[in-house]
C-alpha cells in the first residue's frame, strides 16, 4: 500500500501531536526529556497549522508521522530568509520507520517549494540526527554551516542546516 501525504484534519491533531513528541523523545533530542519546554510546541499541532502547512503520511488509516512546512518567512519560520521555504518538526512514528514516510514528507515539501516559486528550501537539524541526514542529503540538500545557529543562548546547543536551492 502507498504512503499518501495530504494536510493534516483537525481531528488528527492530537495524535500527529503525539507521533512528533514521541519521536523526539524517543530519540532523545530534547535536552530536558518530559520537562523540556520545546515538548509544547512539538504538540501543539493546531498552532502550527494556523501559521504553516502541516503534512501528513498515511497509509492507509494509519498515521506515519508529518512535517510543518513553512512556506516563507513568518511566525513559523526560523532560518527563512526571503524567497524560502522552511521545513519544521519532520517526525516519524518509530514503529513506522524505514517505509519511507519521511523521505516522502520532504519530497512533499520540495513540491511545494517549488510550485511556490520558493529559491530554497531550508531546515535545521540536530547533530545525531543521523537517519534525518540521510534523507536530505539523498534528496540533494548541503549543509550550510555558515547557517548554523544556537535557540537556547548559554549553551552549547547548535542547530546544523541544510539548504535545497531550487
Amino acid at each position: 500500500m502507498d504512503i499518501v501525504i495530504r494536510p493534516v484534519e483537525p481531528t488528527e491533531y492530537g495524535a500527529l501531536g503525539d507521533i512528533t513528541a514521541q519521536a523526539y523523545l524517543q530519540d532523545g533530542l530534547l535536552t530536558f526529556g518530559e520537562s523540556d519546554w520545546y515538548l509544547g510546541e512539538l504538540k501543539d499541532i493546531a498552532k502550527r497549522a494556523a501559521d504553516a502547512d502541516v503534512l501528513v503520511a498515511t497509509q492507509g488509516d494509519q498515521l506515519l508521522g508529518g512535517v510543518t512546512f513553512v512556506p516563507s518567512p513568518g511566525p513559523m519560520a526560523e532560518l527563512a530568509r526571503p524567497g524560502e521555504a522552511e521545513i519544521r518538526m519532520l517526525a516519524v512514528a518509530h514503529a513506522a520507520r524505514g517505509k519511507g514516510a519521511g523521505e516522502a514528507l520532504v519530497r512533499a515539501c520540495v513540491d511545494r517549494a517549488r510550485t511556490a516559486e520558493r529559491t530554497a528550501v531550508v531546515l535545521s537539524t540536530q547533530r545525531t540526527m543521523h537517519a534525518a541526514h540521510r534523507i536530505y542529503e539523498r534528496l540533494g540538500f548541503t549543509r550550510a554551516p555558515e547557517r548554523d545557529w544556537n535557540p537556547i543562548p548559554g549553551t552549547e546547543f547548535t542547530l546544523l542546516t541544510y539548504e535545497l536551492t531550487l
